[in-house]
């Protein structure tokens, strides 16, 4: 009796370790609406944020994220562009966070806002496969900003010099160098790491940016992630979220990392399409207020770690639509950045590049990463360029006198060498040393 029920012990011990293995029922919806991006499904409990496979008409599967509801359906918008969907399309939720494979296979690679190779190179094989949302950091574990970084630019190392961990803005309207000035920082920096993100710009730019800009020598520690104007919005907030993600692993590798993302302006647009698409009430010049709660969710991902090793010193450039340094999303970016360099369009017009507008610029960190007689010396150029530039039309008039303002005879007779000190080839390299020296010689 007792060998029958040891058999009967092992037999059900047996079946209850293979019930795992047993397929369990999956539950699909069905979509019901498509209104303009969005997508309406019913039938399956989904909830804000989760990814979900629709079924179309060809047999593919089309990955979508669930963006907001309205009573009982799911408002869905597709990470793709979508064809072949109908009414009852299947909707099949996805469980689990967004994971993505990163590693050191990843430079000099192009990916789109999923990860996968833009640049025809074969498949990545990352070392590690991570969520795409990453921990947030106590801002009171955070290291300070302590350190300059070279990035090789000599205005910006003398008169706007920028930290390890620094988040700045690259204010600029069209067509005024903002891409050369990033590609100079990308073959110049001394940071290990270089990922640039491309973000809502004309297809045309993303090849011309990587040939022109960047070039062989920029792209060997480089990654590029590019996510052009006519991928759907989602892609594009995937594109910039992906960005920070792979910054963040090389950082917590223990690596100074440069971030490049051109531009928040398309971040920004990209989360108006999608809020507007769910009937959020636009509030400033059309934009909701999410696409406002969003800036600093993503600007805070950059910066120093926990640990004394690993830095994102991130460069983000602000379209300044007619050179309005007052737009909106200007103002908020202007307001939540370590400071902000902008590019004037009069400059660049006059052959002046980079076209650095040093009255306009500032970097709120300079006076804890150099030294004070450095901090001197960029203050005397600053005041002696200002001062020149206020009085310029009465000298082209010749209502100049030398000897009544022997500060203005000094900034008259400065103004050329500082022009001179403030331009740049986009193929010369400036170092911090180069260019203490150059200012010692000005001042």
């Amino acid at each position: 009796m007792r060998d029958l029920f040891q058999e009967l012990n092992a037999r059900l011990s047996s079946a209850v370790e293979q019930v795992p293995e047993v397929p369990v029922a999956r539950t699909w919806g069905r979509l019901t609406r498509m209104a303009g991006l969005t997508l309406e499904a019913v039938g399956c409990r989904l909830c804000t944020g989760q990814r979900c496979m629709i079924e179309t008409d060809h047999g593919t599967l089309v990955e979508a994220e669930v963006v907001g509801f309205d009573r009982q359906a799911s408002v869905l918008m597709p990470i793709r562009h979508t064809t072949g969907l109908r009414p009852g399309s299947r909707v099949l939720p996805l469980h689990g966070d967004s994971k993505i494979d990163v590693g050191y296979s990843m430079l000099g690679r192009v990916l789109n806002g999923l990860g996968e190779p833009l640049d025809g190179k074969g498949a990545i094989h990352g070392e590690q496969r991570i969520n795409l949302q990453g921990e947030t950091i106590n801002p009171l574990q955070r290291l300070p900003i302590s350190t300059q970084l070279d990035v090789g630019v000599r205005a910006i190392n003398g008169m706007l010099s920028v930290g390890k961990g620094q988040r700045m803005g690259l204010f600029a309207g069209s067509g005024v160098g903002k891409s050369v000035l990033l590609g100079m920082m990308t073959r110049n920096t001394t940071a290990e790491i270089t990922v640039v993100g491309l973000i809502g710009e004309r297809g045309r730019e993303v090849r011309e940016f990587i040939e022109h800009s960047l070039g062989p020598e920029g792209m060997k520690n480089a990654v590029v992630i590019a996510s052009p104007a006519d991928d759907p919005p989602l892609m594009r907030l995937r594109a910039s979220v992906l960005c920070h993600r792979i910054a963040e692993f090389f950082r917590d590798q223990g690596h100074d990392v440069l971030l490049l993302m051109d531009s928040l302006t398309r971040y920004a647009q990209a989360q108006r399409e999608i809020a507007l698409a769910v009937g959020e009430p636009p509030a400033t010049k059309g934009y909701p207020p999410s696409v406002f709660s969003l800036l600093p969710q993503l600007v805070e991902r950059a910066g120093n770690g926990a640990t004394e090793r690993g830095s994102i010193t991130a460069f983000y450039t602000v379209l300044s639509e007619g050179d309005d340094q007052q737009d909106p999303i200007a103002d908020a970016a202007r307001a939540i950045l370590d400071g902000h360099i902008v590019l004037n369009r009069e400059l660049a017009e006059q052959g002046h590049y980079p076209a650095i507008d040093i009255e306009q610029s500032i970097s709120r960190a300079m006076p804890q990463v150099v030294s004070a007689e450095q901090l001197k010396q960029a203050q005397q150029i600053k005041q002696r360029y200002a001062r020149y530039r206020q009085i310029q039309d009465l000298i082209a008039l010749g209502g100049y006198q030398p000897g009544q303002d022997p500060n203005l005879d000094i900034a008259v007779q400065q103004y050329p060498a500082i022009c001179q000190f403030l331009q740049q080839g986009m193929q010369e390299r400036v170092t911090l040393d180069q260019t203490q020296h150059a200012m010692m010689q000005l001042t």
